[in-house]
């Protein structure tokens, strides 16, 4: 059994994004992107723990509420499902507003978010037994390299708490598991089967830590409709979206879908924030788009 949950396949389509690709791509880059916008919000209420929890379940009525979600799992993968609702939800959903309560950064989390690829491609490799392509070796050069001059400038105007990095960090780990074992799931049963039993899952794991924060935190309708947002959207709908892209491309493909997020960080805080961006985040911006675009290339190894 324990080699079913630590196993990953290729994805069902192996040649370059197609127009189906690059909209599930550009989409949930977009969504996830503007998560720590609704998380900052989010924390001037609320607590990380009640945050945390919020969101999954938010995520997971709104995904429920689709009766093709209601489709049966087989009682041999219920374990992968688990494994998910840890590694893919419950683990790093905490992790992340913990790291911000700390004092990490919006663009630290997103360098640190910019690291999956690697994480992923390294994980995937290990369990296909195969090194990544050459394209793809080097779209992960060019966008590492871009995610840094991205977040170089924002990450040198404060210290982040030691302790916050290290557990945004232990998030990234997760998720480059995550998305490598959730991909024959996928192919086998859909996205809306297998996320909305793993946010469910996750609901019943965060709500120790969601209940316990409830007493230190307050209310406010922004916040509240914010964490709300993150949850139905944010959560529900990416992660559907999600597990259908890493159900055509793979897990290590799919998972360059988080070199947007730094991108669409740095857009929201000059529009909404009014931040400053240095040149040479802008010049980050145009390697990890090479990058992405390196990645998305065909692996035309048998």
């Amino acid at each position: 059994m324990a080699n079913k949950v630590l196993s990953t396949t290729h994805g069902t389509h192996r040649g370059a994004f197609a127009a189906l690709d690059w909209a599930l791509f550009l989409a949930i880059g977009l969504v996830w992107g503007s998560s720590f916008l609704w998380i900052a919000i989010g924390l001037e209420a609320f607590e990380p723990g009640l945050i945390t929890w919020w969101r999954v379940g938010a995520g997971a009525v709104a995904l429920w509420c689709v009766p093709a979600t209601w489709r049966p799992v087989a009682r041999e993968d219920r374990p992968r499902l688990i494994a998910l609702s840890f590694l893919w939800v419950a683990i790093p959903f905490t992790m992340f507003p913990l790291a911000q309560r700390l004092g990490v950064t919006s663009a630290v989390n997103g360098m640190l978010n910019g690291t999956l690829p690697v994480l992923a491609v390294g994980i995937g490799s290990v369990m296909l037994r195969r090194w990544p392509a050459r394209p793809h070796l080097v779209g992960l050069g060019l966008g590492s390299i871009g995610l840094v001059l991205i977040a170089l400038p924002a990450a040198g105007e404060g210290s982040s708490e030691a302790i916050g990095v290290a557990l945004a960090l232990l998030a990234v780990v997760c998720y480059g598991f995550a998305i490598n074992i959730a991909t024959p799931l996928q192919q086998r049963y859909g996205s809306l089967p297998v996320m909305a039993r793993m946010l469910a899952l996750a609901t019943v794991w965060t709500a120790p830590f969601g209940l316990w924060s409830v007493g230190d935190s307050s209310f406010g309708w922004g916040p509240a409709l914010a964490v709300t947002f993150l949850g139905a959207v944010g959560t529900g709908v990416a992660f559907a979206l999600m597990g259908t892209l890493v159900g055509r491309v793979g897990g290590p493909r799919g998972s360059f879908v988080t070199y947007l997020i730094p991108v669409v960080a740095l857009v929201l805080g000059v529009m909404l924030l009014h931040e400053q961006v240095a040149a040479i985040s802008i010049g980050g911006v145009g390697l990890v788009i090479a990058g992405a675009l390196l990645a998305s290339r065909p692996d035309a190894r048998r």
